[in-house]
């Protein structure tokens, strides 16, 4: 699918009921164990894009883990601000394409226009619902979630649909926080234990293939659609 035809595609957002953080405790299997409000792109710039970040979660090393090819097409799902989008861009090269996918439109700006201000062309920011991954269907090599696994509520659902955008053996690479306590992320209780996450996949129809031991707080799992 050529860059341009990209660009026109529309997706329709529905927006949080809630702007508290959720106390999950008690949360069923699949069910999101964190809710919080996105809108603030200036507090969330200074959150994400500290460069005090990259110690812990070493960006560059986390995208050669996932095998990256010129000419491919990748969903950076929950994208935020960007941090990973010119790593990504590069690695997929000037045939590939990066879609910036997130729920919140402020961001969808913020994306947009760092990456109109970076001059990196391959990067098409998607506006996308949050009980589905929204994205052009059959087309994705891999998506990628950082931090953003924990967001998402009715998980099983939600993966379940995933199938519908991924190419026949397509990858999902989900980074989220190990359970246990640790010098950044988010409280305890907002964490999902690896085997848990590992669980919901298999269930969902996927196979993991890879666990690099890189990062001292987080885990990354890389699984194949079956």
């Amino acid at each position: 699918m050529r860059l341009c035809s990209l660009l026109g595609i529309a997706l329709v957002l529905s927006l949080p009921a809630a702007a508290t953080v959720a106390d999950a405790k008690e949360a069923p299997r699949g069910a999101a164990t964190s809710h919080r409000r996105f809108d603030d792109v200036e507090h969330w710039v200074r959150v994400f894009d500290d460069p005090a970040r990259a110690v812990w979660q070493k960006p560059a090393e986390v995208v050669a883990a996932l095998g990256l090819e010129p000419g491919m097409v990748v969903a950076d799902v929950g994208a935020g601000t960007g941090y990973f989008m010119r790593l990504l861009a590069t690695a997929v090269g000037s045939r590939g394409t990066v879609f910036a996918a997130e729920v919140e439109p402020a961001l969808l700006v913020h994306l947009r226009d760092r990456a109109q201000r970076e001059g990196i062309t391959n990067v098409v920011p998607v506006l996308i619902p949050q009980d589905r991954p929204g994205l052009p269907p059959g087309l994705l090599d891999l998506v990628l979630l950082v931090d953003t696994y924990h967001h998402i509520d009715r998980r099983l659902i939600w993966l379940e649909r995933l199938h519908d955008v991924l190419r026949p053996g397509g990858r999902v690479a989900i980074v989220d926080w190990e359970k246990r306590p640790a010098p950044v992320g988010p409280e305890l209780e907002h964490k999902l234990a690896r085997a848990d996450v590992v669980d919901e996949m298999a269930a969902s129809g996927f196979t993991l293939m890879a666990a690099p031991d890189l990062l001292p707080y987080q885990y990354l799992l890389i699984f194949r659609r079956r």
